[in-house]
């Protein structure tokens, strides 16, 4: 994120670094990237469990969905007024919010509309062409985009190329 920033001349997804504006983004990717995204881990580790262990992962799915409601309550008191995490429009923490915030959805942890502040943002973000185009790729669809995107290799691919 510190080099997409130093390299965002037009500020087009971040703030001047020394302004409050972006010490705010800092701190709300700081809390995504750490106890937000964190309290899906056990999700993930019940849902990838080999071999399976019921009793555990029933355990897991409680703890996790717990974490992940009580991080998604901290999350929604922390969104302001703004039509985006920290301003009127989309930045390098959106970004982060948008990959790790849909894990709701795909783990059936809660219905997004629990959260009403967190769930309109998401529907704006979602709106955002780029977002768009990247879901598009996730999802095996061929896209064109705007041509900002020079370049897209499958996952395979770039294991294929550089290994695990």
């Amino acid at each position: 994120a510190a080099w997409l920033q130093a390299r965002d001349d037009d500020r087009r997804i971040s703030f001047d670094p020394r302004s409050a504006d972006a010490d705010r983004m800092h701190q709300l990717m700081a809390f995504i990237n750490t106890g937000f995204t964190g309290a899906f881990s056990p999700l993930w580790a019940a849902m990838e469990m080999e071999p399976p262990n019921p009793p555990l992962q029933t355990a897991l799915r409680e703890w996790g969905r717990d974490g992940v409601i009580e991080r998604h309550d901290r999350l929604e008191e922390m969104i302001g007024d703004t039509r985006f995490l920290v301003g009127d429009h989309p930045t390098l923490a959106d970004g982060l919010l948008i990959g790790v915030a849909r894990w709701l959805d795909f783990h059936g942890v809660a219905p997004r509309d629990r959260w009403p502040k967190l769930d309109a943002l998401r529907g704006r973000i979602e709106a955002d062409p780029a977002v768009i185009y990247a879901t598009a790729l996730e999802d095996g669809e061929d896209q064109t985009g705007n041509g900002a995107c020079q370049g897209h290799l499958p996952l395979a691919e770039v294991i294929r190329q550089f290994g695990r």
